[in-house]
């Protein structure tokens, strides 16, 4: 009903982002309940640099078109769809913060915590925004 508007693009990105926000959250929490495990390595999670580069490419146009003249053929260039960017965890089995082989820093932890916090808080202010607007019209 509300796909190709603005509000429905909107209501989907602010899903989106909150459902990965709460994974994050869980990631955090689990690095830091392991933060004393010997050879634990942190886990993060990449979402806002894929979904960033999907939007890029939504508006972005080929430069040339290439000819398919057999079924077989791979096409040129295919943007990016941003409903199928999903959140991604990695390990960061690089790095080594203690002589026990775990590389979680506490503080730095709860400062991402608390940076993902404030972003959810942004995000659901947002989605009563966009519902506040709708309300507006409706009236």
């Amino acid at each position: 009903m509300l796909e190709g508007t603005t509000f429905g693009r909107t209501m989907e990105l602010l899903e989106k982002s909150l459902s990965v926000s709460t994974l994050r959250h869980q990631v955090i929490g689990n690095n830091i309940a392991n933060a004393d495990v010997p050879n634990f390595k942190r886990s993060s999670v990449n979402f806002e640099s894929f979904l960033s580069r999907a939007l890029e490419q939504e508006k972005m146009e080929p430069l040339m078109e290439l000819a398919a003249t057999e079924e077989g053929h791979m096409p040129g260039f295919t943007p990016a769809d941003w409903h199928a960017v999903q959140p991604r965890r990695v390990l960061d089995y690089v790095t080594t913060a203690k002589n026990n082989g775990n590389n979680v820093d506490p503080e730095q932890e709860f400062m991402d915590a608390l940076e993902n916090q404030l972003r959810y808080t942004i995000m659901t202010q947002a989605a009563a925004f966009e519902f506040n607007q709708v309300n507006l019209v409706l009236k």
